[in-house]
């Protein structure tokens, strides 16, 4: 059976991690093993600063690529102890497909230009973790996502074409019964053989896809965390660890805002009944967190999730007409178009109010759709609290001294926007 092995750009942040992912690798007794992996470190955060600026048209844009590559050619040296290695020439190569767009004027559609760009992370560091598997015996053969996770033309929220995945995956396998393979998280293609992003942070669902489409035994996601935290250890020092969740809870978890996983991961896993451990990439040893069908929630643990950096936003219509069925269709899609995912909603006879992530491109396209027809009122920088099977005087306690936007409760789970 196939094992998916997938490894955050934590796991691949510098050359001691690289080593230790070999360890995990030469250490699993399956012999058929696919490795995800995301860009490393924070080079997601400089791709993306060099999308902007070099779109902005500021002066900037090839120092931050120099820093780029010099962060890899750095990590590089230290794995491979001399430059004569085939890989410095791969990795030069592959900076080449960003020096070329660099020279062009950007295209007029920001979100194409940002996949174009920020995909080549993941080249990047899959090409440099494959030559180091091979210089340690482990025979690993690379390849590109694109040929295996087909998308549309959604920029940045790349919607996969399953059936089209589903049907190139047998060359995939045959290829594993042969040797390690290692691909790209994060990334599919086009049918034009343009790159798009799944959406930020999702390797998870890039590992879970190739996890349900080859039938693997299980997926593994590798993390800086012991396993899936009842809430954020850097927030609530009580946090404890899930031995184990159904997928149906961990997918609530997730579409709140867990950051462990990718909303998107769950389902493919649950349908094609593949079961997910979250591990401990600096104590493999350790088994995590896992998730499947077979297991039992433990209600008594509540799980808290804060979502940062939200923006609250009030919209009404500028003749005081009440937000009937009609018009709450017309701003669901509008909010739709403007590419936002909701992540909580109100609606009163007069307005409707929606939380999101704070993305200034995104809501200024949101605005300016909606500021002739609708009064809008909006606040920065709060704070969205979610807590799963929550306990009132936990939840009193947690909620002490903040100030409170908008709330939201239900049977299980209670919703709180916050100053």
């Amino acid at each position: 059976m196939i094992k998916v092995f997938k490894f955050g750009g934590f796991a691949v942040s510098d050359a001691e991690s690289v080593k230790n992912l070999v360890k995990i690798i030469s250490t699993t007794s399956s012999a058929q093993i696919l490795i995800i992996v995301s860009a490393m470190g924070k080079t997601t955060d400089a791709l993306e600063k060099l999308c902007k600026s070099y779109v902005e048209g500021n002066n900037d844009v090839q120092e931050i690529l120099k820093a780029i590559k010099h962060f890899h050619e750095n990590i590089m040296i230290e794995l491979f102890e001399t430059k004569v290695h085939p890989v410095f020439d791969e990795i030069a190569n592959t900076f080449v497909e960003i020096e070329w767009m660099l020279e062009d004027e950007p295209h007029p559609d920001y979100d194409f230009n940002y996949d174009q760009i920020v995909s080549i992370g993941e080249f990047l560091s899959s090409r440099i973790v494959a030559s180091y598997l091979n210089e340690n015996k482990i025979d690993t053969k690379w390849v590109d996502a694109r040929d295996f996770i087909h998308t549309d033309n959604t920029y940045r929220e790349g919607i996969i074409d399953m059936n089209k995945t589903r049907s190139s995956m047998p060359i995939l396998k045959n290829m594993l019964e042969k040797q390690t393979v290692i691909t790209q998280g994060f990334i599919g293609g086009t049918s034009e053989n343009f790159s798009t992003t799944l959406g930020r942070e999702g390797s998870d669902y890039s590992a879970a896809i190739f996890a349900s489409c080859i039938n693997a035994e299980s997926l593994t996601v590798w993390k800086d965390v012991p396993g899936i935290m009842n809430a954020d250890p850097r927030l609530f020092e009580e946090a404890k660890k899930y031995e184990e969740l159904p997928y149906s809870e961990a997918l609530e978890m997730a579409y709140y805002g867990a950051t462990v996983i990718h909303p998107k991961t769950i389902k493919p896993l649950q349908n094609a009944g593949v079961p997910l451990f979250v591990r401990p990439f600096l104590f493999p040893e350790e088994m995590g967190t896992r998730i499947d069908s077979t297991a039992k929630l433990n209600t008594d643990i509540s799980a808290i999730i804060v979502k940062q950096n939200q923006m609250l936003l009030s919209i009404s219509l500028k003749d005081f007409s009440f937000i009937d069925e009609h018009i709450l269709i017309y701003l669901l899609q509008i909010i739709s178009e403007a590419h936002i995912k909701l992540n909580m909603m109100q609606r009163s006879a007069l307005s409707l109010s929606v939380c999101f992530n704070q993305d200034e491109t995104k809501f200024n396209k949101l605005y300016d759709t909606l500021k002739d027809r609708f009064k809008c009122k909006y606040n920065e920088g709060l704070d969205l609290l979610t807590v799963r099977h929550f306990k009132r005087d936990k939840l009193d306690t947690i909620l002490a001294g903040r100030t409170v936007m908008m709330e939201q409760f239900s049977r299980n789970t209670a919703q709180i926007i916050l100053q």
